[in-house]
């Protein structure tokens, strides 16, 4: 068996596995139009985090290339969801669904078994079966994950309110947020990321259709990020405010990265993890007035490599405490960085996998774009809570940025070989 290793989380890096490597039983026609015939890792035991099986190293743009970003696929089934540990992928769908009145309990476990039953077919790059469009039927699977959560309100309507966990509490109101509830909230979550945008809508497009009944789309949003192969080297990605965005990621092989990300109880949540979403415009117009040494003060780092304002490289822990010649602190007191950081806030750490995404101008013409923030941790309020509490107090980065929706979730935790996600809370 290829051996599997997760790739730091934020960059595009991908898990190298043997050229040689034998056809994957079970491929279908699509997958191997999309040059998906070799290269299939299969997902390591229960211990694992669930990574990232992608094929050869992705070159820049020759047809070996294109085949190897068509093929990399990941496995559905594991002690964790997809889409959680991996890099994220090119492209992003993300859709709030609300149950339908009188789903209910059965309603809900019907839905989750044909949805986790799908996921996994196209996981493989095979046709979705009910439903199917032939949207993406000469792809690959194009490392397609999807991921499902648990809003607060799905709870009382699946008959469930006695094991709603404390940590879905609502999210508290922060300053100057502006949050629009229709394009918020929602019973049940669904996060779908694959490297080719026909691949991700085909996605979404079948799960809506077959929850017809059961449950009915609420909000949807599209995001992108870097395509993988774009950049001469592996690289953490960039925002749309031109800064590296992910740096400071808890990486998997961190002895306390499971601590930091994956929920240790309830029993039937345990290995799963809790999610906030935010929907946050960015002030483009006004933040691109800047000049360039003023933006690198406000984030805290340079914009051409990601270095820390204190010195090195991108890879260099941040120095809170050091001064430069004028005695004045290297990264200022209301740098992003510093007031994000873990040792700013009791340790609180969040795995971030958030996308860029561009939806046209708003009435008073300016560009409606930004970051769909997600964020996965053991505990929002040992994580994101505490966090933005502080940013929305005293970082400098606030005030180019509008928080206008919101969700937080229960992601359960992965389904085994023949399982659906969520089912030991429901037939528990």
């Amino acid at each position: 068996m290829t051996e599997q290793i997760s790739p730091p989380a934020g960059t595009d890096e991908p898990v190298a596995v043997p050229a040689d490597a034998p056809a994957a039983a079970g491929f279908s026609r699509r997958a191997l139009l999309g040059g998906a015939g070799a290269g299939l890792a299969v997902g390591a035991g229960a211990g694992a985090l669930g990574g990232r099986a992608l094929a050869a190293p992705r070159g820049a743009g020759d047809a070996a290339s294109a085949r190897q970003l068509g093929r990399a696929a990941v496995p559905f089934h594991g002690a964790h969801q997809a889409g959680i540990v991996q890099p994220g992928q090119a492209r992003a769908q993300l859709a709030g669904f609300d149950l339908a009145p009188g789903a209910g309990r059965d309603g809900l476990r019907r839905l989750l078994k044909s949805w986790s039953e799908t996921a996994a077919l196209l996981a493989r790059g095979e046709q979705a079966g009910a439903h199917e469009n032939q949207i993406a039927l000469d792809a690959g699977p194009c490392a397609l994950t999807v991921t499902f959560g648990f809003g607060s309100s799905l709870f009382d309507k699946a008959g469930l309110t006695a094991r709603r966990p404390p940590q879905l509490d609502p999210l508290p109101d922060f300053p100057e947020d502006a949050i629009d509830r229709s394009r918020s909230d929602g019973d049940l979550w669904v996060q779908i990321g694959a490297d080719d945008a026909l691949v991700a809508f085909h996605a979404l497009r079948v799960l809506q259709q077959q929850a017809a009944g059961l449950a009915t789309l609420r909000w949807q949003m599209s995001g992108f990020s870097r395509t993988p192969g774009a950049t001469d080297r592996p690289m953490t990605a960039r925002n749309l405010m031109g800064q590296v965005d992910g740096t400071n990621n808890p990486k998997p092989a961190e002895p306390d990265f499971a601590a930091k990300v994956f929920a240790a109880g309830p029993d039937w949540l345990a290995g799963g993890t809790y999610v906030v979403f935010r929907r946050i415009r960015m002030l483009l117009d006004n933040w691109e007035n800047l000049p360039t040494d003023r933006q690198e003060r406000v984030i805290g780092r340079r914009k051409a490599d990601g270095a820390p304002l204190s010195g090195g490289t991108e890879a260099t822990p941040v120095d809170l405490a050091k001064q430069n010649d004028d005695g004045l602190l290297a990264i200022p007191v209301d740098a992003h960085i510093r007031v994000a950081a873990p040792a700013s806030n009791g340790g609180a750490a969040m795995l971030r996998r958030g996308f860029s995404y561009q939806d046209g101008l708003l009435p008073d013409g300016s560009l409606d774009a930004g970051l769909l923030f997600i964020a996965f941790q053991a505990d929002p309020a040992h994580g994101f809570i505490p966090v933005q509490r502080r940013l929305s107090r005293g970082d400098s980065l606030s005030r180019f940025l509008r928080h206008e929706a919101s969700g937080l979730y229960a992601v359960l935790p992965g389904a085994p070989e023949g399982g659906y996600v969520g089912q030991a809370l429901l037939e528990g």
